[in-house]
Parts: structure tokens; sequence; C-alpha cells
């Protein structure tokens, strides 16, 4: 792990760089489902919507540059779920391995703890995303259940892995 990682809130400055690393995903991977990458518009409304929940977005920075970002969002509209949320962290290619997505991952459940959550659910795009099951799985949560075949991209049909973390009568990460 990077010592020199240095996770903050998102700030608006950061939108551009977290758009960027985005639309790499969304352009060549399997972890979201989109098939066009939103635009800086879409982007910052977006996290205005998760800060507007009183949920985290974070950004990890390396030598004072953002190398990826997480965040928590509402896990369903409907009120019964409203203290359950989906995390969702994505890293530019040159901060894997550096722990920078452990670093994010572990302050987006701190920070929803914080909020008053009691559980968090990540829905893992593509089953083959071992990175992304393992960091989760490192960090306790657990398998709960897998959807076969429910994306098609890049002319494959994909999963979707659901794991899922109890905040609730544990102390803060």
């Amino acid at each position: 792990m990077d010592i020199g990682i240095r996770v903050r809130p998102a700030e608006t400055a950061d939108m551009m760089r977290v758009q960027a690393i985005y639309a790499r995903h969304v352009l060549h991977g399997t972890a979201s489902f989109e098939e066009i990458p939103p635009d800086l518009a879409e982007m910052q409304r977006r996290r205005d919507a998760v800060l507007a929940a009183g949920l985290p977005y974070l950004v990890a920075e390396r030598d004072g540059a953002v190398i990826g970002y997480a965040y928590a969002g509402r896990y369903r509209s409907r009120s019964a779920y409203r203290h359950t949320a989906e995390d969702s962290v994505y890293l530019d290619p040159v901060a894997v391995g550096l722990g920078a997505g452990r670093a994010l991952l572990s302050a987006v459940i701190e920070r929803s703890a914080a909020a008053g959550y009691r559980e968090l659910v990540a829905i893992i795009g593509d089953s083959g995303n071992s990175a992304s099951v393992g960091l989760h799985r490192r960090l306790g949560f657990r398998e709960v259940g897998t959807l076969r075949n429910v994306g098609l991209k890049f002319g494959r049909w994909l999963d979707t892995v659901i794991m899922q973390y109890t905040i609730a009568g544990r102390a803060a990460a």
C-alpha cells in the first residue's frame, strides 16, 4: 500500500478528472454497464445527488493527481431502502495495486456509517472482475448472489455480483 495516497471529498474542480476515469471504464471495461460515457455536466449532477443524500463522494490523490474516486449512492429510491447505500469505486489504471481502492472503499464505509446508513451493497459488473470482488471481500463484504447474463456489452453477456456489508452494530471501518 502506498502511504502517499490521500483520500478527500471530491470538489467541483476534480470532476473533469473523475469523468475521464469513468469514461475509460465505460469505453474499455465491464465494471460499468453504461456504454456511452456521461458528460461532465451529468457527472456533476450525479455527484450533487450523492452529496444531497448526505453520502460521501471521494477522490484519491497521489502526488497531487486524482487517481481514483468512490462514492455511496442511495441503493433504491423507495423509502424503505433509506438506510441502505450502494458503493462504487473506480481507479485510473496507474493506481491499480497501490492501495487506492482499499483507501477509498474504507473511507466510503466509514462515512456511510457516520451518515447513519446500516447496509452497503456492491453491484459489481462482470463476475470476472476479480479485483473488485477481492477488494470488497477483503474489507468485509460477503457475496450474496450473482445475476447471470443480465448485461450485454462488447458482444458478451455479463453477470453482476452482489455483495453486502453490514454497518449496523460494527465500529466504523
